[in-house]
């Protein structure tokens, strides 16, 4: 039973990401929305009930599984991927420094804004 429980708990999350995203025609997928959903109810109640915990490290032990079907993927459009290969890879070089460079600065960012209100390095006493 907490097995069912806590898989209702996360298909109802994503359908309300769902009819969130689909009604106010947001170009965010449902899913994205139905986790930060579930992640703001989580907040609200303070812990995860074992229901959702149970069922949620269950999920993740079979995680891999959903590599399978990219691994396949590559294995198919080898040649396709081959020929575009220095643009695939200079893309994601470029998108993780991006990423890396947005992050650290966010980081920053809150650090400073956190020791601000806290008195710390580089705020008010």
């Amino acid at each position: 039973m907490p097995l069912i429980m806590g898989m209702s708990m996360l298909l109802a999350c994503q359908f309300a990401g769902e009819l969130v995203a689909r009604g106010l025609t947001l170009p965010i997928p449902g899913p994205v929305i139905g986790m930060v959903i579930l992640l703001v109810a989580l907040m609200i109640r303070g812990k995860v009930p074992s229901s959702l915990r149970l069922t949620g490290e269950g999920l993740l032990r079979y995680l891999t599984l959903l590599f399978v079907p990219a691994g396949v993927g590559l294995m198919v459009h080898f040649e396709l991927i081959a020929a575009d290969l220095w643009p695939i890879v200079v893309t994601l070089v470029a998108s993780t420094a991006v990423t890396l460079g947005v992050t650290a600065w966010v980081l920053e960012r809150l650090q400073h804004g956190h020791a601000r209100r806290n008195g710390g390095p580089g705020g008010k006493a």
